[in-house]
Formats: C-alpha cells, sequence, structure tokens
C-alpha cells in the first residue's frame, strides 16, 4: 500500500477517535453536572454516547481520568478567558466587569465548563492532581478586586468575600432565569450582573449605560 494511502487512513483514525473523544467528554459533562462524582458512573456515560463501556475505557480507563480531562480543559479555558480580558491599559475594574460577565455566560453555556465546577467542589481530591480550576477562579477574581480598591475603582470590602458572593451568585444564577416566562434575555442577564458588580463598587443610581432589567426573576 503506498505510503501515502497509509497516510491518509492513519489521519483518518486520529480524527474518528479525536471525535469520539469529545463526544464522551460532552456525555461525561453532563453526567456529572447532574450526578456530580460520586454518583456519576462510567456506565451512565457510555448509556449517554450509545458507546460500549469497554469501548469507553479505550479513550478513559476510569471515571478519575475522565474527571481529570475535563477538569484540565476548563483549567485552559479559564486561562484563555483571563488572558483575553486582564490586559495592559485595561482598569481591574473594567477587567473584573467583562470577566464576571463572560464567566457567567459561559457557565450557562459550557456544560463541560460546568461540570469541571462542580467537580472541583464535590471531590477536592482530584484537584490536586490536575489544575484546580475553582480555586483558580477564586483566586483571580480576589486579585482584581484587590487591584480594583488599590485603583479606587471599588471600596474596601473585604476582596475573599466579594470574590465568594459572585461565585456564589454565580451558582445560583444557573438555576434562575431572568425575563418573562423565563425567556432568559441576555439584555436582562447583562443588567442583572453589572447591577450586583456596581452595588459592591458602591455606584449609585442606574445600571451601567442607563438600561433598566424587564420582566421579573423566575426561579427555575
Amino acid at each position: 500500500m503506498p505510503s501515502s494511502t497509509l497516510e491518509g487512513t492513519r489521519m483518518v483514525k486520529q480524527e474518528r477517535a479525536r471525535r469520539t473523544r469529545e463526544k464522551v467528554l460532552d456525555a461525561a459533562a453532563e453526567e456529572f453536572a447532574v450526578q456530580g462524582y460520586s454518583r456519576a458512573t462510567l456506565n451512565a456515560v457510555a448509556a449517554r454516547t450509545g458507546m460500549t463501556k469497554g469501548a469507553l475505557y479505550g479513550h478513559f480507563a476510569s471515571k478519575r481520568l475522565l474527571a481529570g480531562a475535563l477538569l484540565s480543559q476548563s483549567h485552559e479555558v479559564w486561562e484563555e478567558m483571563l488572558l483575553a480580558r486582564d490586559t495592559p491599559g485595561v482598569t481591574a475594574r473594567t477587567a473584573l466587569e467583562s470577566l464576571v460577565l463572560d464567566l457567567a455566560h459561559r457557565l450557562k453555556a459550557d456544560i463541560r465548563l460546568r461540570a469541571a465546577l462542580r467537580l472541583a467542589t464535590d471531590c477536592p481530591s482530584l484537584s490536586r492532581a490536575v489544575p484546580d480550576v475553582f480555586e483558580d477562579v477564586r483566586r483571580n477574581l480576589v486579585d482584581l478586586v484587590r487591584r480594583a480598591q488599590r485603583e479606587g475603582g471599588m471600596p474596601p470590602h473585604p476582596p475573599e468575600l466579594v470574590a465568594q458572593l459572585l461565585l456564589a451568585a454565580m451558582h445560583g444564577a444557573l438555576h434562575v432565569s431572568f425575563g418573562p416566562a423565563g425567556c432568559g434575555r441576555t439584555d436582562t442577564w447583562d443588567a442583572v450582573w453589572r447591577l450586583l458588580l456596581d452595588a459592591l463598587s458602591g455606584d449609585a443610581g442606574e445600571l451601567s449605560g442607563g438600561r433598566e432589567a424587564e420582566g421579573g426573576v423566575h426561579t427555575g
């Protein structure tokens, strides 16, 4: 068989394996996000993908390795978000606001990131073997709050408490939809977060940009 044919076959197999691995990670994220680490099983992950458990083992030999892969990948996503928002010339208050908004939206849309944050809190022992994405998020938020305070952009609330409040609000927001009939309008969603950040920053009066939140808050 010509070498070019062998190379083409190898690349096709690699791409197929990559797609299968991505499908497994998505299925595992859905399982971990709902069940947590202790209640999630490889059988359930395999059922979500339509694969046999044996085929799943070909990609991840244990639940711990599967969870570790999600944590490592989400840590990289967070690092990219931080680098994109916290840039030279941008005030810490501005970086904090844009980062919090970005993270809040991502947690709504990205099941892998959502699962990783739950894994980091459910199973701290995992975070000793792979990067702790939850602790990194908390530490970076604390650092941004401290810098914003030094720049005069925020009052001297304890930075650790501010970061904890923001994380708690993000967690709660995953179970709440803003807007009429729970439609989750993006403009209302942003306005709610800016209202919280303005309150923490001691800004009185209107929401950022003069926008008002429309509709109610519906628990889900």
